[in-house]
């Protein structure tokens, strides 16, 4: 049996000008149990997590993401390399940054969020990214991952999936 293993494939006219390489690897999480998170403090999403181990310091790891969830009231949700948030809004007086959040609509329904961000961890040892959650209103409110706030068993009743990948882009 044989093997071609390389570390990239270059067209053999070149790349065209100002171009650089491409996807080396990607890794991916799918989250489809459901978690409920409750109060004013960031808790991980269990379950929703991926690490990558870069090539090189220089390449970036491109992170898309898709995250349903329901909530009691309000929810908001940051994107973290390790323990470090890399995708916040900015602060402003009691504004809460974060990479994105979400308010009740209905009992019945869910919100989800889809994005991407690239991120430049300047490193060549595992790195993992991972989503956290918090209800910034109230500690007595809960952020409902891949279900909606009335879960009773009824065919009405949605159970909605969350998945993050990581993809390492050479430069």
């Amino acid at each position: 049996m044989s093997q071609l293993k390389v570390n990239s494939i270059v067209p053999v006219g070149g790349l065209p000008a100002g171009a650089s390489g491409g996807i080396i690897q990607v890794v991916q999480d799918t989250k489809t149990d459901t978690q409920s998170i409750t109060g004013q403090t960031f808790v991980d999403v269990a379950g929703l997590s991926v690490s990558i181990t870069p090539s090189s310091n220089s390449n970036k790891i491109l992170i898309y993401y898709s995250i349903s969830f329901g909530t009691s009231d309000y929810a908001v949700f940051d994107l973290l390399r390790g323990s470090t948030s890399i995708f916040q809004g900015g602060s402003d007086g009691s504004r809460v940054p974060c990479t994105f959040g979400g308010a009740q609509i209905n009992q019945y329904a869910t919100i989800t969020m889809a994005g991407c961000f690239l991120d430049s961890p300047s490193t060549t040892s595992a790195t993992t990214y991972k989503f956290q959650a918090k209800t910034p209103h109230q500690n007595s409110h809960n952020v409902y991952i891949n279900r909606v706030k009335t879960d009773n068993d009824a065919n009405y009743v949605i159970r909605p999936v969350s998945s993050i990948t990581a993809m390492e882009v050479t430069v």
